[in-house]
Protein backbone atom coordinates (compact mmCIF):
# COMPACT_ATOMS: atom_id res chain seq x y z
CA UNK A 1 0.00 0.00 0.00
CA UNK A 2 1.32 3.44 -0.97
CA UNK A 3 0.52 6.19 1.53
CA UNK A 4 -0.18 9.06 -0.83
CA UNK A 5 -3.29 11.16 -1.39
CA UNK A 6 -4.74 10.71 -4.88
CA UNK A 7 -7.20 12.86 -6.85
CA UNK A 8 -10.71 11.47 -7.19
CA UNK A 9 -14.06 13.06 -7.96
CA UNK A 10 -17.42 11.40 -7.39
CA UNK A 11 -20.38 12.17 -9.61
CA UNK A 12 -22.23 15.42 -8.87
CA UNK A 13 -25.90 15.51 -9.89
CA UNK A 14 -26.54 19.19 -9.09
CA UNK A 15 -24.73 22.24 -7.68
CA UNK A 16 -25.98 25.48 -6.15
CA UNK A 17 -24.22 28.45 -4.53
CA UNK A 18 -26.48 29.71 -1.73
CA UNK A 19 -23.97 32.32 -0.54
CA UNK A 20 -21.27 34.39 -2.24
CA UNK A 21 -19.00 36.63 -0.17
CA UNK A 22 -16.21 39.02 -1.03
CA UNK A 23 -13.49 36.34 -0.87
CA UNK A 24 -15.20 32.98 -0.42
CA UNK A 25 -18.54 31.34 -1.14
CA UNK A 26 -20.62 28.38 0.01
CA UNK A 27 -21.51 25.62 -2.42
CA UNK A 28 -23.99 22.75 -2.14
CA UNK A 29 -23.34 19.66 -4.25
CA UNK A 30 -25.60 16.64 -4.66
CA UNK A 31 -23.02 13.85 -4.59
CA UNK A 32 -23.57 10.22 -5.61
CA UNK A 33 -22.34 7.84 -2.90
CA UNK A 34 -20.80 4.38 -3.59
CA UNK A 35 -24.15 2.72 -2.83
CA UNK A 36 -25.94 4.91 -5.40
CA UNK A 37 -27.64 7.22 -2.90
CA UNK A 38 -27.39 11.00 -3.38
CA UNK A 39 -26.52 13.29 -0.46
CA UNK A 40 -26.05 17.04 0.00
CA UNK A 41 -22.57 18.28 0.78
CA UNK A 42 -22.15 21.94 1.82
CA UNK A 43 -18.66 23.43 1.79
CA UNK A 44 -16.80 26.71 1.60
CA UNK A 45 -15.11 27.50 -1.70
CA UNK A 46 -11.76 29.17 -1.06
CA UNK A 47 -9.14 30.69 -3.41
CA UNK A 48 -6.21 29.11 -1.58
CA UNK A 49 -3.57 30.56 0.72
CA UNK A 50 0.13 30.74 1.42
CA UNK A 51 1.97 30.94 4.73
CA UNK A 52 5.59 31.67 5.60
CA UNK A 53 7.64 30.14 8.39
CA UNK A 54 10.40 32.75 8.45
CA UNK A 55 13.45 31.49 10.36
CA UNK A 56 16.23 33.90 11.37
CA UNK A 57 19.90 33.22 12.05
CA UNK A 58 19.22 32.83 15.78
CA UNK A 59 16.79 29.97 15.10
CA UNK A 60 13.76 32.10 15.88
CA UNK A 61 10.46 32.08 14.00
CA UNK A 62 8.85 35.37 13.04
CA UNK A 63 5.32 35.53 14.47
CA UNK A 64 2.43 37.94 14.27
CA UNK A 65 -0.43 38.30 16.73
CA UNK A 66 -3.83 39.08 15.23
CA UNK A 67 -7.49 39.09 16.26
CA UNK A 68 -9.56 36.37 14.59
CA UNK A 69 -13.23 37.10 14.97
CA UNK A 70 -14.71 33.65 14.14
CA UNK A 71 -12.88 32.06 17.07
CA UNK A 72 -12.90 35.18 19.32
CA UNK A 73 -9.17 34.98 19.97
CA UNK A 74 -6.00 36.90 19.32
CA UNK A 75 -3.83 34.21 17.78
CA UNK A 76 -0.10 33.92 17.32
CA UNK A 77 0.45 33.05 13.66
CA UNK A 78 3.03 33.03 10.91
CA UNK A 79 2.59 35.52 8.04
CA UNK A 80 -0.06 34.28 5.62
CA UNK A 81 -2.60 35.42 3.10
CA UNK A 82 -4.84 34.57 0.18
CA UNK A 83 -3.86 33.97 -3.40
CA UNK A 84 -5.05 37.17 -5.05
CA UNK A 85 -5.93 35.74 -8.46
CA UNK A 86 -6.44 32.23 -9.89
CA UNK A 87 -3.15 30.76 -11.06
CA UNK A 88 -1.02 33.19 -9.01
CA UNK A 89 2.49 31.93 -8.31
CA UNK A 90 2.38 30.97 -4.62
CA UNK A 91 5.99 32.05 -4.05
CA UNK A 92 5.17 35.57 -5.23
CA UNK A 93 2.15 35.61 -2.92
CA UNK A 94 4.28 34.43 0.02
CA UNK A 95 6.92 37.08 -0.63
CA UNK A 96 4.18 39.70 -0.72
CA UNK A 97 2.69 38.55 2.58
CA UNK A 98 6.06 38.49 4.34
CA UNK A 99 6.67 42.06 3.16
CA UNK A 100 3.20 43.38 3.98
CA UNK A 101 2.81 41.75 7.40
CA UNK A 102 6.40 41.93 8.68
CA UNK A 103 8.35 44.25 6.32
CA UNK A 104 10.87 41.44 5.86
CA UNK A 105 12.42 39.75 2.82
CA UNK A 106 14.21 36.40 2.55
CA UNK A 107 17.07 35.17 0.41
CA UNK A 108 16.31 31.44 0.60
CA UNK A 109 12.88 29.91 -0.01
CA UNK A 110 11.74 26.26 0.17
CA UNK A 111 8.39 24.50 0.23
CA UNK A 112 7.93 23.20 3.76
CA UNK A 113 4.59 21.43 3.30
CA UNK A 114 1.18 21.60 1.60
CA UNK A 115 -2.07 21.09 3.51
CA UNK A 116 -5.84 21.14 3.17
CA UNK A 117 -6.91 23.04 6.27
CA UNK A 118 -10.46 21.67 6.71
CA UNK A 119 -11.17 19.12 3.95
CA UNK A 120 -14.48 18.05 5.46
CA UNK A 121 -16.02 21.48 5.05
CA UNK A 122 -13.76 23.73 2.97
CA UNK A 123 -11.60 23.31 -0.14
CA UNK A 124 -8.89 25.67 1.13
CA UNK A 125 -5.37 24.55 0.23
CA UNK A 126 -2.35 26.17 1.87
CA UNK A 127 1.28 26.04 0.80
CA UNK A 128 3.61 26.67 3.74
CA UNK A 129 7.04 27.99 2.80
CA UNK A 130 10.27 28.00 4.78
CA UNK A 131 12.03 31.35 4.38
CA UNK A 132 15.61 31.89 5.56
CA UNK A 133 18.34 34.53 5.17
CA UNK A 134 16.02 37.21 6.50
CA UNK A 135 16.60 40.96 6.25
CA UNK A 136 14.57 44.14 6.48
CA UNK A 137 12.65 45.02 3.32
CA UNK A 138 13.37 48.26 1.54
CA UNK A 139 10.91 51.12 1.15
CA UNK A 140 7.94 52.21 3.20
CA UNK A 141 5.95 49.83 5.34
CA UNK A 142 2.69 48.50 3.98
CA UNK A 143 -0.28 50.44 5.30
CA UNK A 144 -2.30 48.08 7.50
CA UNK A 145 -6.07 48.12 7.85
CA UNK A 146 -8.84 46.40 9.81
CA UNK A 147 -7.53 43.69 12.19
CA UNK A 148 -3.97 44.22 10.99
CA UNK A 149 -3.80 47.71 12.56
CA UNK A 150 -3.61 45.99 15.96
CA UNK A 151 -1.00 43.43 14.87
CA UNK A 152 1.99 42.65 17.09
CA UNK A 153 5.26 40.96 16.10
CA UNK A 154 7.64 38.63 17.89
CA UNK A 155 10.52 36.27 17.17
CA UNK A 156 10.34 33.05 19.17
CA UNK A 157 12.91 30.22 19.35
CA UNK A 158 11.86 27.02 17.60
CA UNK A 159 12.20 24.90 20.75
CA UNK A 160 9.95 27.27 22.70
CA UNK A 161 7.33 27.18 19.93
CA UNK A 162 7.27 23.39 19.96
CA UNK A 163 6.64 23.44 23.70
CA UNK A 164 3.83 25.97 23.21
CA UNK A 165 2.25 23.82 20.50
CA UNK A 166 2.28 20.66 22.62
CA UNK A 167 1.03 22.55 25.67
CA UNK A 168 -2.00 23.79 23.74
CA UNK A 169 -0.95 27.44 24.02
CA UNK A 170 -0.99 28.20 20.28
CA UNK A 171 -3.62 26.98 17.84
CA UNK A 172 -3.15 28.51 14.40
CA UNK A 173 -3.10 25.70 11.83
CA UNK A 174 -0.22 27.03 9.73
CA UNK A 175 1.94 27.80 12.75
CA UNK A 176 1.40 24.36 14.29
CA UNK A 177 1.91 22.45 11.04
CA UNK A 178 4.80 24.66 9.99
CA UNK A 179 6.90 24.45 13.13
CA UNK A 180 6.36 20.70 13.60
CA UNK A 181 7.21 20.12 9.92
CA UNK A 182 10.40 22.13 10.40
CA UNK A 183 11.45 19.97 13.34
CA UNK A 184 10.56 16.79 11.45
CA UNK A 185 12.56 17.89 8.41
CA UNK A 186 15.60 18.65 10.55
CA UNK A 187 15.35 15.24 12.18
CA UNK A 188 15.04 13.53 8.80
CA UNK A 189 16.97 14.32 5.64
CA UNK A 190 17.57 17.99 6.47
CA UNK A 191 16.23 21.31 5.27
CA UNK A 192 18.32 21.47 2.11
CA UNK A 193 16.41 18.56 0.56
CA UNK A 194 13.03 20.26 0.94
CA UNK A 195 11.21 20.91 -2.31
CA UNK A 196 12.25 24.01 -4.25
CA UNK A 197 10.11 27.12 -3.91
CA UNK A 198 8.68 26.68 -7.42
CA UNK A 199 7.68 23.02 -6.94
CA UNK A 200 4.37 22.08 -8.62
CA UNK A 201 1.24 22.47 -6.50
CA UNK A 202 -1.60 20.35 -7.93
CA UNK A 203 -4.13 21.79 -5.48
CA UNK A 204 -3.61 25.29 -6.95
CA UNK A 205 -1.78 24.99 -10.28
CA UNK A 206 0.28 27.94 -11.48
CA UNK A 207 2.26 28.63 -14.63
CA UNK A 208 4.88 31.27 -13.80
Amino acid sequence: MTIKDIPEEWEIRATTTPFTGSKTSVRTDDVVMPDGSVVHRDYQVHPGSVAVLALDEQDRVLLINQYRHPVRHKLWEIPAGLLDVPGENPLHAAQRELYEEAHVKAGDWRVLTDVYTTPGGCDEAVRIFLARELSDAEGERFEAEHEETDMQHARVPVDELVRRVLAGDVHNNCLVVGVLSLVAARGGDGLDVLRPADAPWPARPFTS
